[in-house]
């Protein structure tokens, strides 16, 4: 049984606290692994050492270090399908879909970096009292506190803004998707202490958000996980950046392919068994085309045969805990209380590991947890409308604002719905986007603009610095 270690200033080190996690492979709810349950005397170690690394790390050359963030990069792609395996023994999430995430982690992290050299790190502005100059400089220390549902690729996206900015980090992954991490860590080719590595759960989390010695904290998880870390860091004056949970709309009109539009929902719906966080989590369809439109979506969930993500064939691995997997059934089972019918699935499978199928609700209301909460699971709820600006007004009702998708070919509704409450909108695909991409999450889905020059912005602390003309006598 292989105990997890911290990663403190490029040392392998044991937790300050003896107590220990379990961590159980999803598909064959056998123990794996163990992990610190953390503690804060871990995180003031990992701190200091990103402290004494940083100034170091900032003096290099931005080349330079984009340089060595494109090294590791280069390593990180040339595992990916060790990682995947990783993932998949850590948190269920198929093989081959967990390989295209880490190789897309792994380009976007070179990318990501080499926006450095064109960022405006110094800026001049002349003027009849002299010349002021803004210089962006790095905040120091950096926490990035990751989810388990894509480890690898969520932390890869966030760090190189933050190390190609001259910063240093203190990575704190979820207690449930450690493996990944670690290894991740194991590869590192850049100077010790630039990355350090602290394990656990809350006991490590909430005092890396608190940490006197951080300037920025990057949280993606849940709501309340979320509000606890702003708490924090508000209560420490720190920046943060804040991806948190998502309940999203689509809404399909009636001027598309139903068929096609179904097998795109099914997609966006069941892909790592729903546990994305821009999954789609409401579906609203235009009555003329819905019952098209729910045959052709039920007939694709039934195609979406659990299993074992080891094997290659697999597309819908396990839920990642039975935690999860009984929030997602409590959803089903208190939409079918409330008059919802189940048209497939919405039934807990016999035998080992978290597995949930493909389940396809109708009937569904806003009196329902499956209409309002984060479900985080392979469901799909769909809710029948009279037209294209009732699903719109429906797909705005929420407390939560990450991302919306539209399928329309009618240009006056797809710019009626950029009125929609979301960070990001998709319209005829989901997902997607740009190298400049931006956004900020709305309402309960976070705070704080990532992406592309936002994320250098959050990354840096501008100074003006004025001079004026010499007086000479």
């Amino acid at each position: 049984m292989r105990t997890l270690r911290n990663l403190v200033g490029g040392v392998w080190t044991p937790s300050a606290d003896p107590s220990l996690l379990d961590l159980v492979d999803p598909a064959t709810e056998e123990t794996v692994a163990r992990l610190p349950g953390g503690s804060a005397n871990d995180v003031d170690r990992a701190v200091a050492a990103a402290a004494a690394a940083q100034p170091g790390w900032r003096a290099l050359p931005v080349a330079e270090r984009v340089r060595r963030i494109g090294a590791y990069a280069d390593t990180v792609g040339a595992h990916a399908d060790e990682l995947a395996r990783l993932q998949c023994q850590e948190m269920g999430q198929p093989v081959v879909l967990g390989r295209s995430f880490v190789e897309a982690g792994a380009a976007a992290l070179r990318t990501d970096a080499e926006a450095a050299l064109t960022y405006p790190f110094t800026t001049s502005v002349a003027h009849d009292g002299g010349a002021t100059e803004i210089v962006r400089h790095p905040l120091g220390v950096a926490a990035v506190i990751t989810p388990w549902n894509f480890p690898v690729a969520t932390l890869l996206s966030i760090i190189g803004p933050l190390l190609a900015a001259g910063d240093t980090v203190v990575v704190k992954p979820s207690e449930r998707s450690p493996l990944s991490a670690v290894r991740l860590c194991e590869m590192l080719s850049l100077p010790d202490g630039v990355v350090n590595l602290v394990l656990g759960d809350a006991r490590a989390g909430a005092p890396l958000a608190e940490h006197p010695g951080i300037g920025l904290v990057h949280f993606t998880g849940s709501v309340p996980a979320g509000r606890a870390v702003g708490a924090g860091a508000g209560g420490r004056l720190h920046r943060a950046i804040l991806e948190l949970g998502g309940k999203d709309p689509v809404i399909v009109d009636s001027d598309v392919d139903p068929v096609a539009a179904a097998a795109a929902v099914a997609h966006g719906a069941f892909l790592n068994s729903g546990q994305i966080c821009t999954s789609m989590e409401r579906v609203y369809v235009h009555r003329d085309i819905a019952d098209r439109f729910v045959d052709a979506l039920v007939e694709a969930a039934r195609g979406y045969a659990h299993g074992d993500g080891r094997d290659a064939s697999t597309v819908l691995g396990p839920l990642v805990d039975r935690r999860q997997r009984d929030l997602v059934h409590g959803h089903v089972l208190d939409a079918a209380a409330k008059g919802a019918s189940i048209r497939t699935g919405g039934e807990v499978p016999a035998g080992p590991g978290f597995f949930y199928p493909a389940t396809v609700l109708t009937g569904v209301d806003d009196s329902m947890a499956i209409m309002t909460e984060e479900t985080f699971g392979p469901v799909a709820p769909v809710r029948v409308v009279d037209s294209f600006q009732e699903g719109v007004e429906l797909a705005s009702r929420s407390r939560f604002g990450l991302a919306a998708t539209v399928y329309s070919g009618t240009p006056d509704h797809v710019t009626a719905a950029r009125a929609i409450p979301a960070g990001l909108l998709w319209v005829n695909a989901w997902q997607g986007g740009g190298p400049g991409r931006i956004f900020e999450p709305a309402g309960d889905s976070g705070m704080g603009a990532w992406g592309a020059q936002a994320a250098y912005d959050a990354a840096t602390r501008p100074a003006a610095i004025h001079t004026a003309p010499v007086q000479r006598s």
